[in-house]
C-alpha cells in the first residue's frame, strides 16, 4: 500500500497553470475581478460560483475548469486587492516607510471590506501579497537588522492597522444598518447623554464629552500609529530598552 505522506502534495493556488480560457469563456482574470466586485458591494455571504457565472453570462460549470472552489477563488481575490495598486516607494527611514506602508494597507482594507477577516488568519502567500510583505520587512530593517524583532514590528504596524479599519468599517456598517449619519446619531442620544453627565457618576466620560477635541478617521489614524512607531523605536536593538520582552520560565 502506498504511503500517504509520500504522495506529492496538489499544487497550491499560486502554483497553478491556468487552461486558456476556451471561446467566449471568461478568463480567470475576470472571473476574479467580478468576485471582488460582487464582495465589496455585498459581502462575502453574497459571493458564489453560480451568482459570478450568472453575472458573466457563463455556465457555472465553464467556471470551474479555471477556478476549481470558492476558497481558491478567495485566495485569488485576496492577491488581486493586494495587487491593484503599487506600494509605495521606500525612502530608507523607517519611520516614514512603515507609515506609508500602514497608510496604503488602510486604504485598501476600506477599499474591501471583506479583506481584513481574510488576512487575519493564516498568511496570503501569492506574488502580490509577498511582494508587500517583503517590502514591510525592508522597511522595519532600516531600524534594525535583526529580523526576528523587524518581523515582529511589521506584525504590530499589521495588527494595529486591521484593528483600526475594524473600527472605521463597523461605525460605516452602524450607518447602514440605521440609516443616520455619526452626527444624526449623536444628536439623537444627546439629551441620554446630557443625563449622564448631570448624574456626576462618570466624571472622566464627561471631561471627554465636553472638553476633548474629536480627530477624524485620518487624525486618529495617525496617532495612533504614531505611538506604535514611538514604542517600536523604544524596544528595538541598541536602545536602553531594547528587544522582545519574554517571559520568564516558571
Amino acid at each position: 500500500m502506498t504511503d500517504p505522506a509520500q504522495q506529492p502534495s496538489p499544487p497550491l493556488v499560486w502554483q497553478k497553470d491556468r487552461p486558456t480560457p476556451r471561446r467566449q469563456a471568461p478568463s480567470v482574470e475576470r472571473i476574479v475581478q467580478r468576485a471582488l466586485a460582487i464582495a465589496d458591494a455585498e459581502g462575502l455571504p453574497a459571493l458564489s460560483m453560480r451568482r459570478i457565472a450568472t453575472d458573466l453570462r457563463s455556465g457555472t460549470a465553464s467556471l470551474y475548469r479555471y477556478v476549481t472552489s470558492r476558497d481558491e477563488l478567495l485566495d485569488l481575490m485576496v492577491d488581486a486587492a493586494q495587487g491593484e495598486t503599487d506600494p509605495p516607494a521606500l525612502t530608507g527611514d523607517w519611520r516614514t516607510d512603515l507609515t506609508g506602508i500602514a497608510a496604503d494597507a488602510r486604504a485598501t482594507l476600506l477599499r474591501h471590506p471583506w479583506l481584513g477577516s481574510e488576512l487575519t488568519g493564516r498568511p496570503a502567500l501569492g506574488a502580490n501579497s509577498l511582494r508587500r510583505y517583503d517590502l514591510a520587512l525592508a522597511a522595519a530593517s532600516s531600524l534594525t537588522a535583526d529580523i526576528t524583532f523587524a518581523s515582529h514590528a511589521v506584525d504590530a504596524v499589521t495588527a494595529y492597522v486591521f484593528g483600526t479599519v475594524a473600527q472605521e468599517l463597523a461605525e460605516l456598517r452602524a450607518q447602514q444598518r440605521t440609516g443616520l449619519t455619526e452626527d444624526e446619531w449623536r444628536a439623537g442620544v444627546g439629551p441620554y447623554i446630557r443625563q449622564v453627565i448631570d448624574s456626576g457618576d462618570y466624571p472622566q466620560f464627561a471631561r471627554r464629552v465636553r472638553d476633548a477635541e474629536d480627530l477624524t478617521p485620518e487624525e486618529q489614524f495617525a496617532f495612533g500609529l504614531a505611538c506604535v512607531l514611538d514604542g517600536i523605536a523604544a524596544r528595538a536593538p541598541g536602545t536602553a530598552r531594547s528587544g522582545l520582552s519574554r517571559p520568564e520560565p516558571t
